[in-house]
């Protein structure tokens, strides 16, 4: 049942969590500022997920986006929670908390929270992102021991990330068959680099009606956990949204699945495609 937990950090922006920095065949291009009247999403946007392993109607996630002002910035704060329900939580009771505090203009992150409790098995980090200075320090409280990293511009935490993604990618832009590198920063591992493949679009059925996706393939590390480098799928919303709609895992025995199961506040409207 630890497989749950893959798949709630992944709910949190990890298969997603793409700067759009580097494409391999196409070198670096450039992303506008946005605004708040520019952004995908708003304050108040609420994002809930259901969580399926095998037969089991495992656990929920959902990610909510409030408005903070940290150190005299203005600031998206974003808190992510993830738990496991009903007979799935008598086998392994995760209660997981993720924050990301990150500028409304560029999206670049100042402070992340990650509390964890996956049975039995805590953590209790903070990541602080000093931008002028390139470093990044982290506490890791339970521990009592800081970790100091140097950082590049357009580095994202776990969760900022997927915002950031929402903000700035277009989708005429995206070549199928190509990949997206990242930057990425959440634990004491440092920073770790994460490669996204776009392969087109597919047409979901949800609980919503027929949704138009576009598709993405991230890379793991097979063996502990996944079946083979590519056993993630991830659909997200080809509208305005750019939501979640479903991520699917194959994990070394059996396979995980999480579909969007309820929403408020977006700023756009949701579409649906009408049979």
């Amino acid at each position: 049942m630890k497989k749950i937990c893959i798949v709630l950090v992944l709910i949190f922006g990890f298969t997603i969590n793409s700067q759009v920095q580097q494409l391999e065949n196409d070198g670096d291009f450039h992303l506008p500022e946005n605004t708040e009247n520019t952004s995908a999403f708003k304050i108040g946007e609420w994002l809930k997920f259901r969580i399926h392993y095998g037969f089991l109607n495992a656990s929920y996630a959902t990610l909510q986006v409030k408005s903070h002002e940290l150190d005299g910035v203005p600031v998206y704060h974003v808190v992510g929670n993830g738990k496991t329900t009903g007979f799935a939580s008598i086998f392994f009771k995760v209660d997981d908390t993720y924050e990301s505090f990150f500028d409304k203009k560029d999206g670049k992150p100042y402070k992340f929270i990650r509390k964890i409790d996956e049975g039995g098995y805590t953590k209790d980090i903070e990541v602080n992102f000093d931008h002028e200075k390139d470093i990044a320090v982290l506490n890791d409280k339970k521990k009592d021991k800081k970790f100091n990293f140097t950082i590049q511009e357009g580095i994202q935490d776990l969760v900022s990330a997927f915002y950031f993604l929402r903000n700035n990618y277009k989708v005429e832009e995206l070549v199928e068959g190509e990949s997206i590198e990242l930057d990425l920063l959440y634990d004491d591992d440092g920073v770790f680099k994460f490669k996204l493949k776009y392969l087109g679009k597919e047409i979901l059925r949800t609980k919503y009606g027929k949704v138009e996706c576009l598709k993405f393939r991230p890379y793991v590390q097979s063996g502990r956990v996944f079946k083979e480098q590519e056993s993630l799928s991830l659909w997200v919303s080809n509208d305005n949204n750019r939501i979640p709609i479903r991520i699917q895992a194959e994990l070394s025995v059996g396979s995980i699945k999480a579909d969007l199961d309820g929403y408020n506040g977006l700023k756009h409207q949701f579409k649906i495609i009408m049979d």
